[in-house]
């Protein structure tokens, strides 16, 4: 799912909260309210679908509902538990906190990338050098038309689309066009276009690019 569906999907689920809350009256043994059983766990089944794509199906966001809608007994205590954990985790969402926790996974794996580039480099395959850096390149914008809400393309479009969207600059947009072009020419066999300093350069600007931005 893309980042407008699961929003548009987590609003749908907190507006169906309203529906299980209608449903609470108290027990017949009067000690205690209860929650239509059908109605909440139609509600949590979706949620924890939800959650698992989201967020993982080890995440604690979705373990931890999944504990508590295991529990539910029909009694509202187990509910209330279930409505905090997805209050919480729509919060983290929608607040852009997923997307600061992806960046710094996301940020790991493209050092890894460019760090076995950087090894290529050295070991005078510069070609391979510039494909593997243009990958983290590429990779690096979908993250971040992910964390802006952007739909992904070709890398040209999507480099307009961040610069547009005010993530960085002309010169920036320029620079990154200046790499994808390198990258280009070596994945079309033009290796004598580039020489291994431009690649050398082309890693360092991409780290540095990736430590500003991701």
């Amino acid at each position: 799912m893309n980042s407008k569906v699961i929003e548009r999907r987590f609003e749908e689920l907190k507006d169906r909260i309203t529906d299980v809350n209608l449903t609470i009256k108290r027990s017949s043994e009067g000690y205690s309210d209860e929650v239509d059983q059908e109605t909440f766990m139609t509600w949590g089944m979706s949620v924890m679908t939800l959650l698992s794509q989201v967020f993982g199906l080890e995440s604690l966001q979705n373990s931890q509902f999944k504990g508590y809608y295991n529990d539910f007994d029909g009694l509202i205590e187990d509910y209330k538990k279930c409505k905090a954990v997805f209050n919480a985790a729509y919060d983290d969402y929608m607040n852009g906190y997923i997307f600061s926790l992806r960046g710094l996974v996301a940020a790991d794996l493209m050092e890894d990338g460019l760090s076995q580039a950087e090894d290529l480099l050295n070991a005078n395959h510069k070609d391979p050098a510039c494909i593997v850096a243009g990958v983290c390149l590429e990779t690096t914008l979908k993250e971040l038309c992910d964390r802006e809400k952007l739909s992904h393309g070709k890398l040209d479009k999507m480099n307009a689309d961040l610069k547009k969207a005010g993530v960085y600059n002309t010169g920036m947009q320029k620079q990154i066009t200046a790499w994808a072009d390198l990258r280009n020419n070596a994945a079309h066999g033009n290796w004598k276009e580039y020489t291994d300093d431009d690649v050398k350069l082309m890693i360092q600007g991409i780290r540095c690019f990736i430590s500003i931005n991701v």
